[in-house]
Formats: C-alpha cells, sequence, structure tokens
C-alpha cells in the first residue's frame, strides 16, 4: 500500500502538494485530487471517482493519457456476408447509371477520334497514360481531375478533360480570367481535333491533342458486362434487395414535409435502422442522430483537453511545442498565425483587439490533411466509436462509402476527420462572420458538435444553430443572393464585393431577416435547428448550409454520386483562383475504383 506522498499524488496533475484526494475504489490504485476534479471533470461529483475513476473508464484526460500510443477503436461486429452481398448490390445499382453514361461519354469521343484518323471505329486504338497510383492528374485548364479519357499533347504534356474538349467545340469554353485574346485564337479544328493552346496558356501551340486514356477499353467494358450480368441473375432471385429497393422508390417519390427531420437515436442507427434512414437520404434530406455519445468512452471535447492532447510529430524540430496556426480574423477575414494554446484559451475566456472590438477567430479544417489522428490520437478513436451509420460514414471500411473503396496503394482525398472551431457571441450580430457561412460541400458529411456553442435561439439552452437548404432549392436561393447582395455587410461593415458564385463563395451568411424575406420573396426555407451535445447531423452532397463549430467527417454514399459529379462540373466553371474551383474529391475516378471493388466481390456470387 502507498504511503506519504505517494498516496496523495494525483493522477491528474502528478502533484501531492493539493491537500486530500479521492482513491478509486474499482481499480483501488488511482487518486485524483479536488482542484483536479473541479477543474478538468466539472460534470462529476467526488462519488463518481470513488466509484470508477476517469482512468478505468477510458475517459483520463490527464497530458499522459490523452497522448497514449497504440489505442485503437472498439472493433466492429463482422458484417455477416448476406448483409455485405446487399450492401454491394445497392451501390451497384446506385453507380452502373452513372458509369453506363460516362462509357457513352468516351464512344462519343472515340467516334470524333476515328473521323479525325479517317479510320473505321474498330480499328482505333487509345494509347494508356501512364500515371501512378500516388499521382493526381488534372485538367490543365479546369483542374477537374483526369478519370479516363483525355486529350494530351505529345510535344509539352499539356492535358485537357472531354469537358474542356466538348466546350471548345461548342465555343463556350469557361472562361478563366487569363489572356482573352488568347482564348479568341485558341479554336477546335472543323474535324473536331483539338490543337495544344497557346503559351498563354501553359501549351506549346504546336501540336495537335492526342487521345489518351488510364483505364485500357478492354477492363471497362469488361467490367460493364460483368456488373450487368450480376443484377441480371440477382433480379432473378427474391432477395430483400428488391424491397429494399422498392422501399426507397416510394421513399423518393413522397414530398418532403416542411419541418420533418429523421433523428433516430444512436442505438436505432447501431441496431440497424438502415432502411429508414436510406428512405430520407436518397431524397437528400439530413438526418439528425441522437445519443451518439452513448456510443463513447466520454472524453471531453473542451478545448483546454484538446489543447493538451496534443502531441507533435516524431521528427525533430526547434521549438517543437509552439504549435503555430493560421486562423481567420473574421472581422477584416485576414489570416492571422496564433499559438494554437493562445486560440484555445481565447475560445474559452475571450479575446480582444486593442481599439476593443471583439476578436472573433475561425480555426478550419484543423489539424490539417489526414492528421487528426496522429496529432489527437484519443479523440480520433472517440470520434470514430461515436460514428453512427458506419456502413456509410466509416473512412477506412465502410461498405457503403465509396470513398472507402479506393484500393490502399491510390491517392486518397483528405476527407477527415477535422475540426471547424470559431469564436462568437449569444447574439447573432446580424452577419455571422465567425461561423462557416453558406456553402455547399462537395462530398457527404457527418457533423457531431463537441460543446454547447455559443449561438443560442431564444427558451433554448444552446447548441451549433443549422440552416440547411434542400439541394432543388439552390436556384431559388442563387437567385436571391444575386438580386440582394449589395444588402450583405462583413461584421466591420464592408461591402461583399464582387460575387462569382453566391455559394461557392462563401461570403454570405443569411440572417433571422433575411430568410423570412428570402420566404415571402421565393417562397423557400431552410430547415433551421440547434444542434445539441451528443448529436451528429448528416448533410446530403449539394445541400447549401450555413453553421458553426463542429469536428466533421467527409464521405460519399452511393445515392449522392451524381449529385457529387454535378457539383464538380459546376466548381469548374468557377474562376481560376477560386477558393473552391480544385477538384480535391476526384469523385469520377472514385465511382470508378468502386465499381471495380464491388463487381470483382459479387462476380463470384452471381457466376
Amino acid at each position: 500500500m502507498l504511503t506519504g506522498e505517494d498516496a496523495l499524488m494525483c493522477h491528474q496533475c502528478q502533484r501531492n502538494d493539493k491537500g486530500a484526494v479521492v482513491r478509486c475504489q474499482a481499480c483501488n490504485r488511482k487518486r485524483y485530487c479536488y482542484p483536479c476534479m473541479k477543474r478538468w471533470y466539472p460534470h462529476l461529483e467526488p462519488k463518481d471517482f470513488a466509484r470508477k475513476c476517469p482512468f478505468c473508464q477510458f475517459n483520463c484526460n490527464c497530458k499522459l493519457c490523452l497522448r497514449m500510443m497504440g489505442i485503437t477503436a472498439p472493433l466492429r461486429i463482422a458484417t455477416p456476408e448476406e448483409e455485405k452481398i446487399e450492401h454491394y448490390l445497392y451501390t451497384l445499382r446506385m453507380l452502373l447509371p452513372w458509369f453506363k453514361d460516362f462509357c457513352k461519354e468516351q464512344k462519343s469521343e472515340k467516334e470524333i477520334e476515328a473521323v479525325v484518323k479517317g479510320l473505321p471505329l474498330s480499328e482505333i486504338e487509345i494509347q494508356e497514360a501512364p500515371c501512378e497510383n500516388d499521382e493526381r492528374v488534372y485538367c490543365n485548364y479546369c483542374s477537374t481531375s483526369l478519370a479516363n479519357f483525355h486529350r494530351s499533347c505529345p510535344n509539352c504534356s499539356y492535358e485537357l478533360c472531354l469537358a474542356c474538349c466538348r466546350d471548345l467545340r461548342e465555343g463556350c469554353l469557361p472562361d478563366v480570367e487569363c489572356c482573352l485574346s488568347a482564348l479568341v485564337q485558341w479554336k477546335a479544328n472543323t474535324d473536331g481535333s483539338i490543337p495544344c493552346p497557346p503559351k498563354d496558356f501553359g501549351g506549346c501551340g504546336s501540336s495537335i491533342l492526342h487521345l489518351k486514356c488510364m483505364f485500357s477499353e478492354d477492363s471497362l467494358s469488361k467490367l460493364e458486362s460483368k456488373a450487368n450480368h450480376i443484377l441480371e441473375v440477382q433480379s432473378s432471385k427474391s432477395s430483400k434487395m428488391d424491397s429494399c429497393m422498392n422501399i426507397l422508390r416510394k421513399a423518393a417519390s413522397r414530398k418532403s414535409s416542411d419541418n420533418y427531420l429523421y433523428c433516430p437515436s444512436a442505438r436505432d442507427a447501431q441496431a440497424g435502422d438502415m432502411g429508414n434512414f436510406q428512405g430520407h437520404w436518397v431524397k437528400g434530406e439530413p438526418v439528425i442522430v441522437r445519443d451518439v455519445l452513448d456510443l463513447t468512452s466520454g472524453l471531453s471535447w473542451e478545448p483546454m483537453v484538446m489543447w493538451r492532447a496534443l502531441r507533435e510529430k516524431k521528427r525533430k524540430r526547434v521549438n517543437s511545442e509552439n504549435f503555430e496556426v493560421k486562423a481567420i480574423d473574421c472581422l477584416d477575414f485576414c489570416e492571422v498565425e496564433i499559438n494554437i494554446h493562445q486560440f484555445f484559451s481565447g475560445y474559452s475566456n475571450g479575446r480582444f483587439h486593442k481599439n476593443g472590438w471583439p476578436e472573433m477567430l475561425k480555426l478550419k479544417d484543423w489539424p490539417p490533411s489526414n492528421l487528426f489522428e496522429e496529432r489527437l490520437p484519443r479523440h480520433g478513436v472517440e470520434f470514430l466509436a461515436a460514428l453512427p451509420f458506419h456502413e456509410y460514414t466509416n473512412f477506412r471500411d465502410g461498405l457503403l462509402n465509396v470513398a472507402a473503396m479506393l484500393p490502399n496503394d491510390v491517392l486518397k482525398p483528405d476527407l477527415g476527420p477535422k475540426t471547424y472551431i470559431a469564436y462568437g457571441f449569444a447574439e447573432e450580430l446580424g452577419s455571422g462572420d465567425s461561423v462557416t457561412k453558406l456553402h455547399c460541400d462537395m462530398s457527404d458529411a457527418v457533423k457531431h458538435t463537441t460543446s454547447n456553442g455559443k449561438f443560442k435561439e431564444k427558451q433554448d439552452d444552446g447548441g451549433a444553430l443549422w440552416d440547411i437548404f434542400r439541394r432543388e432549392d439552390t436556384p431559388k436561393l442563387k437567385e436571391y443572393l444575386i438580386k440582394h447582395f449589395r444588402e450583405f455587410r462583413h461584421f466591420n461593415d464592408s461591402s461583399i464585393g464582387k460575387v462569382y458564385h453566391p455559394i461557392h463563395d462563401q461570403t454570405f451568411y443569411l440572417s433571422v431577416e433575411h430568410k423570412m424575406k428570402l420566404k415571402d420573396e421565393y417562397g423557400i426555407e431552410p430547415w433551421t435547428f440547434a444542434q445539441k451535445l451528443g448529436e451528429a447531423v448528416f448533410i446530403p452532397a449539394g445541400c447549401p448550409h450555413q453553421s458553426c463549430i463542429k469536428v466533421a467527417v467527409d464521405f460519399v454514399s452511393p445515392e449522392s454520386i451524381l449529385e457529387c459529379i454535378r457539383l464538380t462540373e459546376e466548381f469548374r466553371l468557377l474562376p481560376q483562383l477560386h477558393r473552391a474551383r480544385e477538384d480535391k474529391l476526384e469523385v469520377k475516378k472514385m465511382a470508378l475504383h468502386a465499381l471495380f471493388h464491388v463487381v470483382k466481390y459479387l462476380e463470384d456470387k452471381y457466376t
């Protein structure tokens, strides 16, 4: 038995000079002092520590425990083969219509190639373009990812996607705000061939672009044939998939209720309430899942706890504990560098400029570039455990997550997890500058709130305030914003300025007054709700929304593939330096790999 100073050693702070401690009766080893219990576990009573301490419950937030390595998320129950087959058949049914259109587009380009070369279509052989699996290949003009067929210059390697080839032939190539005189000179030839663009566009202007592919024609032809065969065999058999598809067809035909959101509990989600979820999801409706923290250990997500959890990479560096990050000052939209500890302290205690104005900072997409689980290992495990409908949301092996079907050796997009943390006030202040402004994600997303937030509604105890619009209301929403953009102001009273795309610009925040005016003039309104602690919000790709603090992970559902591709086409029309223009998702390549993946698995079951 420990005696003397050791008997008073607090596990949390590793000190023995803070007075009395409470000993855990479960392990009879760990002790916590009263100051640490009050500061770091305000939701617990001393008797809770005596019954079973945070260390025993795997939610201790001392620095040592938070930085423990070798921690893995709880193992999922193995998916029965029958259920896996159903999920993959469902994915195949969703992706195959797009794939057939994709093949038709490529066949049309091959027919143009036959005309250019004066050969029968059957004699045209497309040269394969070498591409490493860890390499991203983009169209040099519109920055869209190249999925298969494209045109390439043999002299300078300038590459052009099929969409830009089509637009150039039709004389409507999107303006990327560079030399317009060069754009006038760059035209497709009468036979459909396309010359390499002038040097002003990055080309050499001295050769004809050759048609190339990234997947062999034979492999795609076999893929379509196998997919059709699988579905023909499956359709001749009675299965749960038939009834599932009927449910979805009926759901898609029903009109959404204006104020209704599907809100199952986390236990319902884990118990397999998939049919109801998919019935709403296929219509592009958001879903709220309650009580997701019931699935976790209860680790704290308070800002200062997250700060204590941070661990640096193992490589040596100067001032490794400085943790400088870049945040946005929402008063003037300037990027500022700040120590992450100072940022989190300011979130809890507030920060002010020298002139007395409140300093509203926003930290977005942090930690960056797939570093969440490395920098915050315990929180990464906690977040993964809290994901409901893991068939969709699990970014490692979700059976209905198209993004998770990419081969291990293929470069993957950064889909999170990541945090969005912003300072705010209980009052709306009219502009909502410290929140994530109205925007539209290229992929699906599930977003947790990790604290009670700073934004409140009247007779309400607070939460992350959400406004989510339907996909089909986007045209009217855009029209309203273009019509009224001069009425919007930033918090420092500066005007919005030039509008390229009222949603993708991410410069508008709809106040209560603007939402009322939008309903009066255009008859549309968002789903508006306060997300409480322990609730997860699912947002379909293509739904414009605005929000505040959250932890999020993106995913790509089979139901959203067409919407993701539509958004990719929309983004490519933005100006060259626009923040949303880059095709970070590469959804067409992702969908192709997903088809290869599910067909390979199902092939043996239906031959």
